[in-house]
């Protein structure tokens, strides 16, 4: 295992590594703790009570981060004819149809989020080994799969800090919050609409505790634990 440098070591000691924080205090100390030179990123670790292998267990959604998450998001739009003009008009970065999933297969991948409508589906779905490994494939549960009349609702909401969350093999969610420069109540919104979004979205067949762990950290920063039920009963009201 890698040793980490002078500076992270330095503000790993004086975190408390027995002490689960409130969100509020959680996020001031992580705007003291980033090491780097770099806007680094914030980012959200859950430890989730669910196995991913039962199918009443799986969770996957969305979260839309009232102050996005501090880069521009490139959008394409897997859409032909009218679709595709729609999708055009509202600002998608990338439109196309055959030749964008051409263009994929021969290994470009220059964008943050993918949409597409129905009819598309059966000509994005091969490339399901390429966009999957990177999380881009179309999903419907993730709401990009949408009729052509969605499509500006749901290229609006993409540019804005729509981000997706699942649950991994190892039963963890790993979200980005935003960038430390953000101002600390950003953060705290941003991640209190994330908390919201993954409580609500509790699968049926969820048993016992539904959120064992939940830590924040940087990019290149020691993490920090949260109080997992203050974290959970986080709201924007």
């Amino acid at each position: 295992m890698a040793e980490h440098g002078k500076k992270y070591t330095a503000i790993a000691e004086k975190l408390d590594k027995t002490k689960s924080y409130q969100p509020k205090d959680a996020v001031e100390l992580i705007k003291k703790s980033a090491p780097a030179k770099f806007d680094e990123t914030v980012e959200l670790h859950l430890r989730m009570g669910l196995d991913p292998r039962n199918a009443t267990q799986q969770i996957r959604g969305v979260a839309l981060l009232p102050h996005g998450l501090g880069k521009k998001v490139r959008v394409l739009v897997f859409a032909q004819g009218e679709a595709e003009r729609i999708a055009t008009t509202a600002g998608a970065d990338f439109v196309g149809g055959d030749d964008i999933v051409k263009k994929i297969e021969e290994g470009w991948v220059d964008f943050d989020t993918a949409i597409a409508v129905p009819e598309m589906m059966a000509k994005v779905g091969k490339l399901g080994k390429i966009l999957g490994r990177k999380g881009l494939m179309p999903n419907p549960k993730s709401g990009t799969v949408v009729g052509m009349n969605d499509l500006p609702r749901v290229i609006e909401d993409a540019r804005k800090g729509r981000v997706e969350y699942k649950l991994d093999k190892t039963s963890i969610i790993h979200v980005a919050v935003g960038k430390i420069s953000f101002e600390e109540q950003k953060l705290l919104e941003n991640l209190t609409a994330i908390m919201e979004a993954v409580v609500k979205a509790k699968p049926s067949g969820a048993k016992g505790q539904y959120v064992k762990s939940a830590y924040i950290a940087t990019t290149m920063g020691p993490s920090v634990k949260l109080d997992v039920t203050s974290a959970m009963n986080l709201s924007a009201s």
